[in-house]
């Protein structure tokens, strides 16, 4: 019998990625706006000459803004820890990797540990980086968790795309959970945000059937080019499952709209900052946002929301509030947590 002591199975986590320090902000725009599946800036040979002056013209107002968050965008430190909380309760869940055999047959490794890692899109970790690293570590199966949990040929898309890429590369076999807008833990846990931003307000749900008079939920999603859904992108009718697996169990006035959209195309909408004028033109005074596309704070909810959104708020007259990011929120690892154990059931990579 074949005696590894590498683990031939492990978990990877997927997300964007985000500058790491000021220095890093435009190279992150390059990479980001390099990428063909967000949006294409002219003929396919321009699309890096393109970006590297849209980065180039943009980087000193996005270090502006990163640098009222702390400098850096926190998305790495956040994934880290969710792969960390992950691989703890995996591991408690008693879990049982496999090896190979010397006959090829699959075996349970007398280590039961369940290794997660971290992998980014556009900024470090690099996805070309980290696959290397795991093949040379040992491992040869991969489960693959998006932290997009609406699917998105820009998002969840265009990672698999670049780890598919790389990962042929090495032979490494990867089974993919697409997306996992309505899974109920997460649901549970959004629920579960949304009832502590109430209560900042001073407000309760007490029952599905009451509902609550004096704050207006927003539930805020990165915006995408229209053309995206008009070719069958999935993204807003799972934005919308989202929403409604959560109104089925609490009950609450609220409205979605669409933030940080860049570029000359024409984007999804109504965007949050017209939607937060529209609903102050409405009376609607106490507002709680709920950026419910997204699962770690960074940018778009620390400067966005936290910053920009909350004066415009304040120089009409609102008072505007954001539920907590899911970060490492209990409920939400568990939910990752059930969200592996069903992809390693169906992928048969372990008990």
């Amino acid at each position: 019998m074949k005696n590894s002591a590498a683990r031939s199975t492990g978990v990877l986590l997927l997300n964007l990625g985000g500058p790491d320090s000021l220095g890093a902000v435009k190279p992150f725009l390059f990479n980001l706006f390099s990428d063909r599946e967000i949006i294409r800036l002219g003929p396919s040979f321009l699309q890096k000459p393109i970006a590297y002056l849209i980065s180039s013209l943009r980087g000193k107002k996005t270090e502006e803004a990163y640098s009222l968050i702390g400098g850096k965008s926190p998305i790495r430190d956040i994934t880290f820890a969710q792969a960390k909380a992950l691989e703890e309760v995996l591991n408690k869940s008693g879990v049982r990797n496999q090896e190979s055999g010397e006959n090829g047959s699959s075996i349970l490794a007398s280590h039961p540990f369940i290794k997660v890692s971290v992998a980014m899109r556009y900024w470090h970790p690099l996805i070309e980086k980290v696959i290397p690293e795991l093949y040379e570590s040992g491992i040869r199966k991969l489960i693959v968790l998006s932290l997009y949990p609406q699917y998105s040929v820009a998002t969840t898309g265009s990672s698999l795309n670049k780890l598919r890429e790389v990962t042929e590369k090495y032979g490494i076999e990867i089974f993919s959970i697409l997306s996992w807008f309505d899974h109920p833990f997460y649901i549970d846990a959004l629920v579960h945000s949304i009832e502590e931003g109430l209560k900042v307000f001073g407000q309760t749900v007490s029952a599905p059937a009451d509902r609550t008079s004096g704050v207006h939920v927003l539930f805020s999603a990165h915006s995408l080019p229209v053309k995206f859904i008009e070719e069958g992108d999935p993204y807003v009718d799972q934005i919308k499952g989202t929403i409604n697996e959560i109104i089925k169990k609490i009950a609450i006035s609220w409205s979605l709209s669409y933030q940080s959209k860049s570029g000359p195309v024409q984007w999804l909408g109504p965007s949050t900052d017209k939607m937060i004028e529209d609903l102050a033109a409405q009376g609607k005074m106490n507002v709680l946002v709920v950026p419910v596309s997204f699962v770690s704070d960074h940018i778009e909810t620390l400067y966005e929301i936290d910053i920009l959104y909350k004066k415009m708020a304040e120089a009409l007259g609102m008072r505007l509030e954001r539920v907590a990011s899911l970060n490492t929120a209990p409920l939400f690892i568990s939910a990752m947590q059930d969200i592996v154990l069903k992809g390693m059931k169906e992928a048969g990579w372990g008990e």
